[in-house]
């Protein structure tokens, strides 16, 4: 026959053992919502930094080039390789002779069009100018860029 003795203090440790659990379950749960929302503050405050930094750019910016109006939309120039592609092919052209129209190489235009490269600002204005252009608007050019 076991000991009252050691029977009793086995269950008085086990009811500790459940109390203390339950108490430090809530605090956990606690602890989680609480590392959550400083997570989310953590993210608005690097969405604010990064829009405090943009306006501060776009303040001085619009200070010192005020004469300076065509610069904008370059930025606004958006580039999708599909969109490339599949206007290079309704054209018509070679990636060699898409490139001619931009002034870069074929291998530039094949490294655009699998996304391996994008294209630098500059170019961009080129491929924004090619995108208006049908097909005999391009043959013609590629025609008079032939020596």
């Amino acid at each position: 026959m076991p000991n009252i003795a050691s029977v009793l203090k086995s269950e008085i440790s086990r009811l500790a053992r459940k109390e203390v659990r339950a108490e430090t379950d809530s605090l956990k749960e606690a602890s989680t919502r609480y590392r959550s929302d400083i997570a989310a503050l953590r993210k608005q405050i690097k969405a604010m930094e990064s829009q405090i930094r943009q306006l501060s750019k776009g303040g001085g910016r619009g200070a010192s080039s005020a004469g300076k109006p065509q610069e904008e939309p370059t930025e606004r120039l958006r580039f999708s390789a599909k969109g490339l592609a599949s206007r290079r092919r309704k054209l018509g052209l070679s990636a060699e002779a898409f490139g001619a129209l931009i002034g870069v190489t074929g291998q530039s235009i094949y490294k655009w069009e699998t996304g391996k490269a994008t294209p630098r600002a500059a170019q961009l204005k080129a491929i924004a100018g090619v995108r208006s252009l049908g097909k005999r608007e391009a043959n013609a050019r590629l025609a008079a860029l032939q020596p």
